[in-house]
This record gives C-alpha cells, sequence and structure tokens, in this order.
C-alpha cells in the first residue's frame, strides 16, 4: 500500500471551536507511551479527548486502538466512518467521525496520526497544534528493535522516511523519563485547550 490521505468532508466550513492537538513523529519517538500517560492525567477532565484510531494491524501493549480487517476498514471508509484516514507502512489508519462532534462541542481531541495528514487537517479543522514527538536516531533504532513489532517492517527505512510540509507547531525530544515528557505534553494540551 502506499501512503494516501482522505479526508471525507460534509462541508466546505472549517470544523471549530474545539481544538485538534495532532501528535506525530517517528516510529519509536514515544508517541503512544506518552499519549498513555497523557490521557491517564487527563481521564477527569472531559474537555480533552482521546480517540481510538482504527488500524488494521495488530496493536502492542502500548497501543489503544481498535484493530480490524482490511476488510472491515474499508466497509467502514465505504459508510464514511472516518473523520480522516490514511495508510502507511502497508496497513491503514482512520480517525473516527464522532471527533467532530467533540470539537464542534468545544473539546479539545488529540489522536495520534500520520505526518502526512497535517496539511489536510490543518484545512478542515479550524483549531489545530502539530506535537511532534522525536528522539535520536539511535534512540529510535534501538526502541523500534525492542518492540520486535513484524509489522514495523524494514527499520532503516522507517528511520530514513520524512514527509515534507509538517512544521510542528511544538517538538518534544523525548529522551528523558516518560512521565517528564507526558507532563510537557499535559503542559501543551492544557494551552490547547
Amino acid at each position: 500500500m502506499s501512503e494516501a490521505l482522505t479526508i471525507p468532508t460534509t462541508n466546505t466550513s472549517a470544523i471549530g471551536p474545539g481544538k485538534l492537538v495532532l501528535v506525530v513523529g517517528p516510529s519509536g519517538a514515544g508517541k503512544d507511551t506518552l499519549l498513555g500517560l497523557t490521557q491517564a492525567a487527563s481521564a477527569d477532565d472531559p474537555k480533552i479527548v482521546f480517540p481510538r484510531r482504527v488500524v488494521t494491524r495488530e496493536a502492542s501493549s502500548a497501543e489503544d486502538n481498535d484493530c480490524v480487517s482490511l476488510e472491515n476498514f474499508r466497509n467502514a471508509q465505504a459508510r464514511g466512518d472516518f473523520a480522516v484516514h490514511w495508510e502507511a507502512h502497508g496497513h491503514a489508519y482512520g480517525l473516527p467521525r464522532s471527533i467532530e462532534d467533540d470539537i464542534r462541542a468545544g473539546r479539545t481531541v488529540v489522536a495520534n496520526v500520520s505526518r502526512t495528514v497535517i496539511p489536510g487537517l490543518r484545512q478542515a479543522y479550524a483549531n489545530v497544534v502539530v506535537v511532534s514527538i522525536t528522539a535520536p536516531a539511535e534512540v529510535l533504532a534501538e526502541r523500534l528493535a525492542m518492540r520486535k513489532r513484524g509489522s514495523d517492517g524494514n527499520i532503516a527505512q522507517r528511520l530514513a522516511r520524512t514527509v515534507e510540509d509538517t512544521e510542528p507547531d511544538v517538538t518534544i525530544v523525548n529522551v528523558s523519563s516518560a512521565e517528564y515528557h507526558a507532563r510537557q505534553l499535559i503542559r501543551i494540551i492544557g494551552g490547547a485547550a
């Protein structure tokens, strides 16, 4: 599968007034770990929503995804169940359309997405904050090797991948403790809320 983005739209105006916080970064950067800690710390705040991605690959223990077959994903896609969907690394990913209701209600939606979807989402939603989580290449390679997920494919190819026109609003270099960087992400989300 090649990487692709499709944003189904039902109207031409940008969706708001709530915010969409996009967490992006290379494989192995620790996005899911930081998101898990941040979600736990934000559990009592009804204004912050962490939608579950729909994916066509098996999830790891650090991820909070709904795993479906490619056929079920395509059926959901045909029904218009996704606010955004994309393909990367041989798998399909989507965010449920319900995020639009949350954003219209003034909530902050926080989601792990592909860097390739940023330009389209900046057009579709009125208030978008892009948080890049990254780490030095040697740290990324070590983390990818440690997780031993077959769906990661060739680690060197994943590390060499770049995406143009994806300038983040904030960058977290995830090399200290996960708790420290999760607190950084919580502050960013709080400022976006």
